[in-house]
């Protein structure tokens, strides 16, 4: 049941607050090592702290290889006990080919089947859910398995879909598009709100019909206690062999909607340059194409490395000179991803490629913590290397920029303010 509970903000204000009992279904959280799990698991460890008790449903950890970690394989479901939220981990497709859209859809399938029945016949009722759409059809498993018990759901909408798979050409077949929309429309239409983390995505949903009243702006974070400005030379840097070098990285998902083929044939062009270095690290779809392009150029300045152990991306991030986050075209209009703001409060320059309506490059613009170039062309990309490397102190202006911005604005605290502030208007 719920009540009213005083409960101390970090104001240091004793206010009353109305405790909720909050479901998180998604299909990733930590320790698996999708961002947006990481993100939701943070989140569910603040709300305690204005009274609220959380509870998550979502699979087996398995998106680095696409295959359930080994400690949970022949298992249907696990609860566990993560970070003083209750966890119900359940059994998920993951059969270690992600590269088809086809096995992905399989994967949501099973694990929004699963975490429906799981909820509906669990004993345990919530007041709200809290339903991330990195599965697709989490608003729908969030609507049958809360209806009977009239629980609200609020659909938080990391990614457009089916505008991503469809502009990326992962999704072309006519009929599947169309049904997508669809159900993207009833998950919509069906939810008690809807969280967006860019205005460009509120824009697009309003373009679509949903009112202007059912949806809110809410960024991505970043823990900005967790990442911060730390020594380029560090212990990360000495194990890889980076100390001496002037290192661009990308770290993180390889998708198909980053454009790191023209990373690539920036490198090619600055192969004269002998201390600068392409780092790419993480795993994804479009990473064997990438090594295998690499090959073809003999490209020795550029190395790959798998995910790296969460307790390493600070050092990691503190290894770059320069970080990026490359967008083929039009990606940008649907996506913001959360390492953006990790590059921030990293006090690193972030280099990207974006058209100028996306919400990437106003967020350069307006924050002043890196350079914008137009995607897929080569010789801006080269270009604006270029004028990182040969002027530290712009690089070191610019990581301030982006580490204010990330204090101010895009703090772990300061984002799980404006959700509680959101669950208590839909409750």
């Amino acid at each position: 049941m719920r009540s009213n509970v005083p409960t101390f903000q970090r104001s240091n204000v004793l206010t009353f607050q109305r405790k909720m009992r909050i479901l998180i279904l998604i299909i990733q959280f930590s320790p698996d090592t999708n961002s947006t799990g990481r993100l939701m698991a943070q989140i569910g460890e603040e709300l305690p702290a204005y009274g609220h008790e959380v509870s998550v449903i979502t699979a087996f950890p398995h998106y680095a290889e696409f295959r359930v970690w080994e400690e949970y394989r022949g298992k249907l479901a696990v609860r566990e006990h993560y970070r003083g939220m209750d966890v119900l981990r359940l059994w998920v497709y993951a059969s270690g080919n992600k590269q088809r859209m086809l096995h992905r859809l399989a994967s949501y399938l099973s694990f929004n089947a699963l975490a429906t029945v799981a909820n509906l016949f669990s004993r345990r009722s919530y007041d709200l859910m809290l339903c991330p759409n990195g599965s697709f059809f989490t608003g729908i498993a969030a609507f049958v398995s809360g209806g009977p018990k009239r629980i609200p759901f609020i659909y938080n909408v990391q990614d457009l879909y089916p505008d991503v798979p469809v502009k990326a050409g992962q999704l072309r077949n006519r009929t599947a598009i169309a049904a997508l929309e669809q159900m993207e429309r009833f998950m919509y239409r069906t939810s008690a709100h809807i969280s967006v983390i860019t205005p460009s995505f509120r824009e697009s949903l309003l373009q679509k019909g949903i009112p202007a009243e059912k949806v809110t702006v809410i960024p991505n974070f970043v823990d900005t206690e967790f990442i911060r400005p730390l020594p380029r030379e560090n212990d990360f840097s000495a194990q890889q062999g980076l100390n001496g070098k002037f290192v661009i990285m990308h770290a993180g998902n390889l998708g198909y909607v980053y454009d790191l083929e023209t990373m690539l044939e920036a490198a090619a062009r600055l192969r004269q340059h002998s201390d600068i270095l392409f780092l790419i690290v993480g795993e994804g779809v479009a990473k064997a194409g990438l090594e295998q392009k690499a090959r073809e150029l003999a490209l020795e300045n550029v190395r790959f490395l798998p995910y790296q152990p969460l307790e390493c991306l600070p050092w990691m991030r503190a290894t770059a000179d320069v970080q990026v986050s490359l967008y083929k075209p039009g990606a940008a209009t649907d996506s913001m991803p959360s390492k953006v703001y990790e590059i921030m409060a990293s006090g690193r320059p972030l280099l990207a490629s974006a058209e100028a309506t996306s919400d990437v490059r106003r967020l350069i613009e307006t924050t002043g913590c890196g350079i914008a170039v137009n995607p897929q062309r080569v010789e801006e990309l080269t270009e604006a290397i270029l004028t990182l490397y040969r002027d530290p102190a712009l690089r070191a202006e610019m990581g301030r920029n982006g580490r204010q911005h990330a204090e101010q604005d895009y703090s772990k605290q300061v984002v799980t303010r404006r959700y509680h502030e959101l669950f208590s208007k839909v409750r």
